[in-house]
């Protein structure tokens, strides 16, 4: 079975579906006026599909050969763990790709990428690490439809609407954009929430009103400056 492209208001990730609604300036904060710089960008640390234990997808993954233009930032609504360890990165990302093929009936895991409470990333979708390295194309994900084939999907474990992000978690997004942004050339003012682009209250209130400091840090990194 395909992936979803519409259904009703997500409300979490793991079980949701989402409607495809109109896309705003995220956090209503200034939008930054610098583009990509040219400083060295560290490689961050991502676990691929096969490190995490992931099962294949039911169908072959799509290609799209043109590069993402953005960066759409996702919580997963779930509990706030205060389990940091790698062991629970890896389940987490176990049960995202649980809940998106089994009930939501996807191919695979929604969105490219996942960052959990510790600051673990990892490979979301199958390939997307690849695409990323490459720094060439992508593979159309499922976490935010009429973006899926244009915009790069972060999955941050937790619930943030009245809660900050942990540090680790916070520090390994701003990495993980930086990279995103440097490989295929996309602006750090091309960072938003999903509720952006969609019917939903994803991120969080508080992970969405910390965009427009998201946007201000990954340019940092991009400048090459502390």
């Amino acid at each position: 079975m395909g992936d979803n492209t519409s259904g009703p208001s997500r409300r979490n990730v793991l079980r949701g579906a989402v409607l495809l609604g109109v896309g705003v300036a995220a956090g209503g904060g200034a939008l930054l006026s610098t583009g990509i710089a040219g400083a060295d960008v560290p490689v961050p640390d991502i676990a691929d599909c096969d490190t995490w234990g992931a099962r294949p997808p039911s169908e072959d993954v799509t290609p799209v050969e043109r590069n993402p233009d953005k960066i759409i930032v996702h919580h997963t609504e779930s509990a706030n763990t205060d389990d940091t360890s790698q062991d629970a990165a890896y389940a987490i990302a176990r049960e995202i790709q649980h809940w998106h093929m089994d009930e939501n009936g996807w191919i695979d895991t929604g969105q490219h990428f996942t960052n959990s409470r510790g600051g673990f990333l990892m490979e979301g979708r199958h390939t997307s690490l690849k695409h990323l390295t490459d720094g060439k194309g992508m593979v159309q994900g499922a976490h935010a439809p009429g973006q899926n084939d244009k915009a790069i999907g972060i999955e941050n474990q937790g619930t943030y609407f009245t809660v900050e992000p942990p540090k680790a978690l916070w520090d390994s997004l701003v990495k993980l954009c930086a990279y995103i942004c440097a490989q295929y050339g996309i602006k750090a003012t091309e960072i938003y929430g999903h509720r952006d682009y969609t019917d939903t209250d994803c991120p969080g209130d508080v992970l969405y009103g910390k965009i427009p400091q998201l946007r201000e840090e990954v340019q940092k990194v991009l400048d090459g400056t502390p």
